[in-house]
């Protein structure tokens, strides 16, 4: 079985090279699926907003922010449009990001996103630091399973993926590291969601509850009782919400206080999963990555 792993790169961002191959394994970035895409945050910055109106942090943020997973290289007057800025102060603010190593150039004068701006990414916690602590986990799940497994956090009303391995002949997923989707619409996204403030549930619920597939919960009530089921079982299991032929199993990861900080997940065939016989090995990588962050179950 030959997997696809998402994995830190410590390259150009801006190289052009193949990736090494070691012992069968193949590490990706992303996943090459197109349809449906996922949630791609918007800037908080509002682009019709005036630029005179506007801060300097919250132009040059606006540069950053013009950049995503289907724009990763973007000319200056891409930039300007995107970020709703002049040309010159565009020109002005990707000047300064590329003298920092926030952005880089190609040579037909693309911008990209910097190498300097991925080691500081690297240092977030619920990031980098996360996903080496739960990597052997993870694999250790890929390998009882050779399906899809996923390691997510919540950022506000979404789900973030910080890791993701995959076989060939597993059922395909629209995921990549960074990708995200609603909270409602994935395994992972229901275990956070579930363990969430209740106030925020509650928000959450209230809606508007986007939908992807004929399958997926759009309905309020319906919710309430799916996270109700999910903090009492302990899991989540999720069929058919963001494409008609996939199963979620997720649990939740726990940080020292006892806090869920994460959810893993394993992705299946919709067609004759298994999910009696997939619910301890999810358990079991999700409470191993638990006890690495320190947590320790009551006696």
């Amino acid at each position: 079985m030959t997997t696809t792993r998402s994995a830190t790169s410590t390259g150009s961002a801006t190289a052009t090279r193949p990736a090494t191959a070691t012992e069968s394994t193949t590490t990706a970035r992303s996943a090459t699926t197109t349809e449906p895409a996922p949630i791609t945050r918007s800037s908080k910055i509002p682009r019709s907003a005036a630029p005179a109106t506007r801060s300097a942090p919250d132009r040059l943020l606006a540069v950053l922010a013009a950049f995503d997973h289907a724009h990763t290289a973007l000319s200056l007057s891409d930039i300007s449009r995107r970020a709703g800025l002049t040309l010159t102060t565009a020109h002005r603010l990707a000047g300064a990001l590329t003298e920092w190593g926030a952005l880089e150039r190609d040579a037909s004068g693309a911008y990209h996103v910097g190498l300097r701006l991925w080691e500081v990414a690297a240092l977030a916690p619920r990031g980098l630091a996360l996903r080496q602590l739960a990597l052997p986990y993870l694999e250790d799940l890929y390998e009882s399973t050779h399906e899809n497994v996923q390691l997510a956090v919540r950022d506000g009303a979404e789900v973030v993926y910080t890791e993701w391995i995959s076989g060939r002949s597993a059922v395909g997923v629209h995921i990549r590291v960074g990708a995200r989707w609603p909270l409602h619409a994935t395994g992972v996204g229901l275990t956070l969601l579930a363990h969430g403030d209740p106030d925020f549930q509650e928000d959450y619920c209230a809606g508007p509850l986007a939908s992807f597939t004929p399958y997926t919960i759009t309905d309020p009530l319906r919710l309430r009782r799916v996270l109700a089921e999910v903090r009492r079982t302990g899991v989540a299991v999720s069929t058919r919400q963001i494409t008609d032929d996939a199963l979620s199993v997720a649990a939740p990861v726990r940080g020292p206080g006892g806090a869920v900080v994460a959810a893993v997940s394993v992705v299946v065939p919709q067609v004759d999963a298994q999910v009696p016989a997939l619910i301890p090995a999810v358990r079991l990588a999700a409470r191993g990555i638990s006890r690495a962050l320190g947590w320790r179950p009551e006696a």
